[in-house]
């Protein structure tokens, strides 16, 4: 959800921004103060309320702190933060499923440091986004994954047919705090705002076992480097530390040398080269170690376009057809594996253990889960995906209405496909405008 900010804090954010893009080498000395004005902390509570997600290691959620008084609440945050003895609690961390089995850890603070930490990205926010390269395209206005894959698709189309697939192992989790922290003051020299950033760096984390006991660690602190992924502040200091990798690639001459061009989103990026990928996957490798990355071997690969297609933010690149002259060229459709996954969920939403809900429940669901798929995947060729998408959905929303009213038979008759659509409102994606990405590369 995104809210707009209030005028103040729009007029602050518009003089950090402009400062920043008008000088360059300009650091920022007075800006912790900025982090608790009060419009600032009720812009950023709204911010955070808007988000929700589970609360942190309080058990504090934010019907709580409405019952408390959201003012007065606000205020003594804001007080903490004046005096200088706030301090950030342990983030609880959750484990959440990949579609590849593996576990992506999440980091979920307390309500009270995600407002903290969403005032001081409020502030900072404006002051990077003027640094932040053109190929890096995650969290950021203006700014979005097809953006991304509208450049690859450009890229590819012009000639750029090799591709360096690349993988960072656990990138959020791997950031050196030392590197990253002179990355942040090569803009801001306020110390006290300097000193909070790493307090939350270093917060302990407390994860629980086996046998549902909690324990704290502290690893990001004896290591020196993390940032929890799932806070606030995270996305923008991820942008921040691969700015270094973006920049590094155009200011020592690999771009032009190589002729080869860098996509990023969040921690997936590729590189899209004419001829030079090898020389491209070395020199990245290389650098990687030197800002204390690793790549992540089995994942990371080299794709020749068109005779191998890339899969890059759910969305494979490749060769495809057209059906009316049947000539090849370069597009984006969704991933097998998109399509396998939102028909996983479709089954899982008409499965027999809803049996006990109204039509209009399941269908209002279905319809929410099939718009916001196809929200994302609009780009390219994406009708035989569409029509094998619609089709899974009627078969097994006539499934769960043979279950609901127990029916022997196949249901066919009964619900038809045009009752299905017509009558109980399931959307057709066929039915929807697609865009290729070629419009707008």
């Amino acid at each position: 959800m995104s809210l707009a900010p209030p005028a103040k804090v729009r007029k602050l954010q518009e003089t950090l921004h402009a400062k920043a893009k008008g000088s360059p080498g300009y650091r920022f000395y007075l800006l912790y103060d900025k982090v608790y004005r009060r419009d600032v902390l009720d812009f950023a509570y709204a911010r955070c309320r808007a988000n929700g997600g589970a609360p942190g290691i309080d058990g504090q959620t934010f019907a709580d702190i409405e019952a408390y008084g959201v003012e007065k609440w606000l205020d003594e945050l804001a007080e903490d933060l004046r005096s200088k003895t706030y301090q950030p609690q342990p983030v609880r961390r959750v484990n959440i499923p990949k579609p590849d089995g593996k576990q992506r850890p999440l980091g979920i603070g307390t309500i009270r440091d995600r407002v903290a930490q969403m005032a001081t990205v409020l502030v900072l926010e404006p002051i990077f986004e003027a640094d932040l390269e053109p190929e890096q395209h995650a969290y950021r206005a203006e700014h979005s994954a097809l953006d991304a894959v509208r450049q690859v698709h450009g890229l590819l189309n012009s000639g750029h047919t090799e591709v360096v697939d690349a993988d960072l192992s656990g990138y959020f989790d791997s950031i050196p705090h030392h590197e990253l922290m002179k990355s942040v003051s090569r803009r801001v020299s306020d110390r006290h705002l300097l000193k909070l950033i790493k307090m939350w760096l270093e917060a302990p984390v407390e994860e629980v076992d086996e046998r549902g006991r909690p324990h704290r660690t502290t690893r990001n602190k004896d290591e020196g480097r993390g940032s929890p992924q799932g806070s606030p502040l995270s996305p923008l200091l991820a942008n921040i530390y691969l700015r270094r990798f973006i920049l590094g690639w155009k200011v020592l001459g690999h771009e032009r040398r190589l002729d080869a061009h860098i996509v990023n989103y969040a921690d997936d990026f590729v590189i899209c080269c004419r001829g030079t990928a090898d020389e491209a996957m070395r020199v990245m490798r290389s650098m990687m170690s030197k800002l204390r990355l690793t790549v992540n071997e089995t994942k990371t690969r080299l794709c020749h376009v068109p005779e191998e297609s890339v899969n890059f933010l759910g969305y494979t690149i490749g060769r495809c057809h057209s059906p009316r002259t049947g000539r090849s060229y370069i597009g984006t459709t969704p991933s097998a594996k998109k399509i396998a996954g939102l028909k996983a969920e479709i089954h899982e939403l008409t499965s027999r253990r809803w049996l006990w809900t109204t039509v209009e429940d399941r269908v209002a669901k279905l319809n929410r889960m099939l718009l916001g798929w196809s929200n994302y995947f609009c780009l390219g060729p994406v009708s035989p995906a569409y029509r094998a998408i619609d089709r899974h959905a009627r078969h097994r929303l006539r499934q769960w209405l043979r279950g609901k009213h127990k029916l022997q038979s196949r249901g066919t008759t009964r619900f038809p496909d045009a009752r299905l659509h017509d009558e109980f409102g399931l959307i057709r994606l066929s039915d929807r405008p697609r865009h290729f990405p070629w419009a707008k590369a």
